[in-house]
């Protein structure tokens, strides 16, 4: 049996066999396509003959020399050959035997039209109706030297429509895009593939194009044919794989799917991979799209490349859009997240994959629709809207892009058009050990440039400023996650996979090359070798870098939650965990993440991670995240954690916000962790010495990083100057008078700029409002010091009065 599309079009009909219209249903229609015809003249004769005779096949090539009058006459009708192809959906190359063709005698007209009870030939005062050879197809012989520009005039059981021949076009891509779809360098590969409303020859209708290089032939079926792609075969083109057909009258909003033919002659319908807008999950169609958003972000782009981004501030709150608040659409959440966002100081948003998804369970991590903005949430163009306002606001975007993996789905990339296509073909690359997906064959050089190009689309077309590339670590090795005899090594004997490797080099070299101010960010949880360092530089490892701008730094998160969890009374003897990633600090370019998985699945949320009661969870909070911001690298927040929720995230109701409602008892609580968040972004935008030399070991000095008795910290950060921000974090429940720290001798005085102790924040409110000038007297091996009173459980910022 057929399988049929999951879409909210109707059943299609059976493709084959013989019409069940009745004799008077038949000549009912015909006299309703003679009297439509009646006041025009016909300059020509049916000419096919009956089907009582056998008939030559109908040449392709066009006759040459003899005119139509002296050239002995062949039948229009396809042989049996091209019509069994036709029906069974395996033929290569329908426009050369459908649609008007110089044959000898005349021009042959050819149409398939399953289920037409007549068809006619219209071309100016050209009336010809065609013979009806049975099976939905039609011909007929018209003594003209030329093909003309015509359409068709067909009739059904109860309507008569006049349409564009779709088999009178000549193909829509041309021999650039053909050359570079070869070769695998198409950058802008949504442009040529997919469906695209267009005009060819002043006829409005929508271009559709799909790579499956295994297909032994590709229909398009959708709303426009009632899911019944039988009469809309496709065209290959020539040794590219990619099959294409330009169809009239179809437009913007239409559902749509490629009917593919496997080699093993099943079919199956599918999603397109190239698709710009999707139906709403779990509805599965393709939706044609023509975005007609004007922009007003041209200030924001402008400046975007002004400075790098390891040399400007940074810090970013992490954002799940379907559950920030629930129930909202793009243009919705526009009106309240970028006022949101902009208040409390952050730089940029980062949004967990926007990309269409089956599963929203999965936080958009397991991707069917690449190119397209999730539907739940409004159109591509309302996406648009949404990054529009951020950029309008001062916000940078960066998106989670999941490049590692896709699932399975029958309806999606899985053995796309019958064997592996999009996966690889060695079944232990192809499944990923740990989340029941498969993997990208990236050493195929179009499944390559499917994803190169789909990152500069995102970039490009929704001008988004960064991509957060998730689970890095996963393609870049073989055995990950895979046991001794599930891999095999790479041609030098190694566990590196040459081919992701290559992938992640050439997507971030084509994206900085093109989008000026854009920033990459690994997601690699390794000590691979030159995350973020150029790619055209080789390291000890043999390897050029893979060209990331930044990297999370995951062995920072893990060591640092690990100490904050502890009872203060034991983290004496874990000192070294808050010490240890100054390092490797600079060995690349980091951001420091307390992200969504951080806070799901068990691990608890920032704050309920913290030791003590209330009071203290919160206070050992507030003084991580001065220590956080405080630390070399750039900032990543989950939203939530912004105001000490409790609970563990949940994409099914979002944050708590009700937290924050004045009516709650606790309210001040929370605020008071959300000032300090407002806070730190105020000062560390304000601060270059806590951003400019980020991945520069001249914009860092240790002032003591052994108090491990005292549970103290304390460290300089320096603009390119010179002048310096004093980082003090007392992790200790306990208050330290008189604590003496080594300074610089040339800064006449220092002046609290931020304490996490202060009562607005929910502290005690142990803070020191009055310069603090050095003494003569030298400590920890500087020639001044200054004595503070250290909050317990705090940290505290001082910059020269």
């Amino acid at each position: 049996m057929t399988p049929r599309p999951s879409s909210s079009g109707p059943e299609p009909k059976k493709t084959t066999g013989k019409k069940t219209a009745g004799k008077e249903t038949a000549k009912a229609a015909k006299k309703a396509v003679a009297k439509k015809a009646v006041t025009k003249k016909t300059v020509a004769k049916k000419t096919a003959p009956k089907k009582t005779a056998p008939r030559k096949t109908a040449p392709r090539e066009e006759a040459t020399g003899a005119s139509p009058e002296t050239e002995v006459a062949v039948s229009p009708a396809l042989d049996a050959g091209d019509r069994e192809r036709l029906l069974a959906g395996t033929h290569h190359d329908p426009h050369a035997v459908l649609g008007g063709h110089r044959v000898p005698g005349g021009v042959a007209f050819r149409a398939f039209r399953p289920y037409a009870l007549a068809v006619t030939v219209l071309s100016g005062e050209l009336r010809v109706e065609l013979h009806d050879d049975g099976d939905g197809f039609f011909s007929g012989l018209v003594p003209l030297s030329e093909v003309p520009l015509h359409r068709l005039l067909v009739a059904y059981e109860g309507t008569v429509q006049e349409v564009e021949d779709p088999y009178r076009f000549l193909p829509t891509l041309g021999e650039l895009d053909l050359h570079l779809l070869g070769e695998g360098r198409h950058e802008q590969l949504w442009r040529a593939l997919g469906a695209h409303p267009t005009t060819r020859d002043g006829v409005a209708g929508t271009r559709f194009a799909v790579w499956a290089p295994n297909a032994r032939g590709v229909r398009v079926a959708g709303g426009f044919n009632f899911w019944d792609g039988t009469g809309h075969p496709m065209r290959s083109l020539g040794s590219t794989g990619v099959w294409e057909l330009f169809l009239p009258g179809v437009g913007a909003g239409e559902l749509y799917k490629f009917e593919i033919t496997r080699p093993d002659g099943s079919r199956t319908f599918r999603a397109d991979p190239l698709a710009r807008r999707t139906e709403v999950p779990p509805a599965t169609s393709s939706v044609v799209h023509a975005s007609h958003y004007t922009w007003g972000d041209e200030e924001w782009l402008a400046h975007r490349a002004d400075a790098p981004a390891h040399e400007a501030p940074m810090s970013v709150y992490e954002v799940h859009l379907p559950s920030w608040r629930p129930g909202l659409t793009y243009r919705e959440l526009a009106e309240q997240l970028p006022a949101y966002v902009a208040d409390l100081g952050f730089t940029h948003v980062e949004l967990m994959p926007v990309a269409e998804h089956p599963f929203g369970g999965s936080w958009g991590y397991q991707v069917t629709g690449f190119y397209a903005p999730t539907a739940r949430l409004g159109d591509p163009d309302d996406f648009k809207y949404l990054v529009d306002r951020l950029h309008r606001a001062g916000i940078g975007v960066l998106m989670d892009w999941v490049p590692a993996h896709f699932p399975r789905d029958d309806w999606a990339l899985a053995e796309f058009d019958g064997r592996p296509l999009y996966e690889h073909s060695d079944p232990l690359r192809a499944a990923h050990p740990d989340w029941g997906t498969l993997e990208f064959d990236f050493g195929r050089r179009e499944v390559r440039n499917f994803l190169v190009a789909n990152a500069v689309y995102w970039c490009e077309e929704f001008h988004i400023d960064g991509l957060r590339v998730d689970a890095v670590a996963s393609m870049l090795y073989l055995d990950y996650s895979r046991e001794p005899g599930q891999w095999t090594p790479n041609e030098h004997g190694g566990r590196e996979n040459l081919d992701a490797v290559a992938f992640l080099q050439e997507m971030n070299a084509t994206l900085y090359r093109r989008v000026p101010g854009v920033v990459t960010v690994a997601e690699e949880s390794t000590a691979w070798d030159g995350v973020t360092r150029a790619t055209h530089h080789q390291g000890p490892s043999g390897f050029g870098g893979l060209g990331f701008g930044l990297k999370w730094n995951m062995g920072w998160m893990h060591d640092s939650l690990e100490y904050m969890s502890r009872e203060p009374v034991h983290r004496k003897y874990h000192h070294g965990e808050l010490t240890f990633s100054m390092v490797y600090a600079y060995s690349e370019n980091y951001v420091l993440p307390i992200s969504h998985d951080e806070v799901v699945h068990g691990k608890k949320s920032l704050v309920s991670k913290m030791p003590g009661d209330w009071w203290q969870q919160r206070a050992n909070e507030r003084a991580y995240l001065g220590y956080m911001w405080a630390h070399p690298g750039k900032q990543l927040l989950f939203m939530g954690q912004e105001f000490a929720q409790g609970a563990e995230w949940s994409e099914a109701h979002g944050p708590d916000w009700w937290l924050l409602d004045p009516e709650y008892g606790a309210a001040a609580d929370h605020r008071g962790v959300r000032d300090l968040v407002r806070d730190l972004n105020t000062v560390y935008r304000a601060t270059p010495a806590l951003w400019r030399r980020d991945t520069h070991p001249s914009g860092f000095a240790w002032v003591v990083g052994d108090a491990a008795e005292d549970d103290v910290l304390a460290f300089l950060r320096l603009d390119a100057d010179g002048t310096p921000l004093l980082a003090v974090s007392n992790f200790a429940p306990v208050v330290r008078s008189g604590y003496r720290l080594g300074v610089p001798d040339d800064v006449p005085a220092w002046h609290e700029v931020l304490n996490t102790d202060a009562a607005r924040y929910g502290g005690g409110d142990v803070v020191t409002p009055d310069p603090v000038k050095p003494e003569a007297q030298g400590w920890h091996g500087r020639p001044a010091s200054i004595r503070l009173t250290l909050p317990p459980l705090a940290t505290v910022w001082l910059r020269p009065a």
